[in-house]
């Protein structure tokens, strides 16, 4: 019965399994029986789970201990994952990966029951990032750890394009000894001559999604993350919230499309529904969310230090900088490619809200003010946990930190 199951999964194992480790390998301890690692397309769950599943049998992938699925595979058929997890167990099965499990109809009470049924079973699932598990049950809460998994950072963006090791940096870090951190990753540059700042400037237009790599055109990469677009929010989407109509994909795209080319702004709710010609205020916010739990977007608030949380959604950017570059009808300001690849680093360890002076505020402590070389401290002088993010430049001082150098957080 499984037979062709278990043939299919090891040419996946084959032709999915990349040397090069991501941060979530490297840094995440999966010790719970069930892990979700859910992410958005292209960023590599798919080769992380299987990775994660080699690296328990040795790299071998005929071990029949060791199994991928994808959800949403025709060869599966009538077969349903519980079946197959019972046979899978049956024969002595130990580690099974699902892949895609939002595309499953019913997915959260099977996984429930598969975890539940089979307690030898160790479960690694990946999703879309939009994969809410609290939506599906509440007791798979307590049956599974769920993570959040990124795009490459500008470490791993450079470790892959030539094959060096490189050390990451907490935020303590940078703040209080970035000529130090910034000397020791000129160093290795130079043995291996490349210029940081040439290769950042690269990576904010190509290098967040690891299938660049295998693209390696410019153009062709930029079209296919704009397909993601579409499917993502054509297929992944309409998977998870079935009540979308032809009409909201529709409008969802194009208020993908009006925020590409207005980041970073304030939105004004009642301005919007007119352009947009949406019905009103509950459904434009309604898709702003879908777009948000798709990271597609990122939403930074105000952050209230009397109550010590987010009040409302202030300032909304794209998540990352290389959607910036595929889905702008114009040239992206480089003010805004600036402040987008900023928040997209500090916002996966940190808490990103925005103060009444600089441009973000981390961890309701540190004031971050982004720009360029020439950047002074004009605009938080009177602060005093206070810094500069300023891009062009390779090594800072004080309290001016390179803006790259925040690409080696992860």
């Amino acid at each position: 019965m499984l037979e062709k199951i278990f043939e299919t999964s090891q040419q996946f194992l084959k032709i999915k399994n990349f040397p090069y480790l991501r941060y979530f390998i490297k840094t995440v301890k999966l010790t719970h029986r069930m892990s979700v690692i859910a992410g958005q397309r292209g960023i590599g769950k798919t080769t992380t789970v299987i990775q994660l599943l080699l690296a328990k049998v040795e790299q071998n992938r005929f071990d029949t201990r060791i199994l991928y699925v994808q959800a949403d595979h025709f060869i599966l058929g009538s077969l349903s994952l519980y079946t197959i997890a019972e046979h899978f167990s049956l024969l002595g099965g130990r580690w099974l990966a699902i892949d895609e499990i939002h595309k499953y109809p019913n997915w959260s009470q099977e996984l429930k029951s598969i975890y539940d049924t089979f307690p030898k079973l160790e479960l690694f699932i990946s999703g879309s990032s939009a994969l809410e598990i609290y939506r599906g049950s509440h007791d798979l809460i307590r049956r599974s750890v769920y993570y959040s998994m990124h795009g490459l950072s500008f470490r791993e963006y450079l470790e892959m394009s030539y094959a060096v090791t490189l050390q990451s940096y907490s935020l303590e870090e940078l703040c209080t000894h970035h000529q130090v951190c910034a000397s020791e990753i000129l160093k290795v540059c130079e043995t291996i001559k490349i210029n940081i700042l040439r290769e950042f400037a690269e990576y904010l237009k190509n290098g967040f999604y690891p299938y660049f790599f295998e693209l390696k055109d410019q153009d062709v990469y930029r079209m296919t993350l704009e397909q993601n677009f579409h499917a993502i929010i054509e297929t992944d989407l309409t998977a998870l919230y079935p009540h979308l109509t032809g009409h909201s994909i529709k409008k969802i795209k194009e208020l993908l499309m009006f925020i590409a080319n207005a980041v970073p702004f304030v939105p004004n709710w009642h301005k919007l529904l007119t352009i947009l010609e949406i019905g009103d205020v509950r459904t434009l916010k309604t898709y702003f969310s879908h777009l948000e739990s798709a990271t597609l977007i990122a939403t930074v608030s105000t952050a209230s230090t009397k109550l010590s949380k987010i009040e409302s959604a202030d300032k909304i950017y794209l998540n990352n900088t290389n959607q910036l570059f595929a889905i702008s009808s114009t040239t992206p300001n480089i003010g805004t490619v600036r402040e987008t690849f900023f928040l997209s680093m500090v916002s996966q360890t940190h808490r990103v809200s925005l103060p009444k002076q600089g441009d973000f505020l981390i961890d309701d402590h540190r004031i971050f003010e982004i720009g360029g070389k020439k950047k002074n401290y004009e605009q938080i002088l009177s602060e005093k946990h206070a810094f500069l993010a300023c891009d062009d430049i390779e090594i800072g001082l004080h309290h001016k930190i390179p803006l790259w150098l925040f690409g080696f957080l992860y």
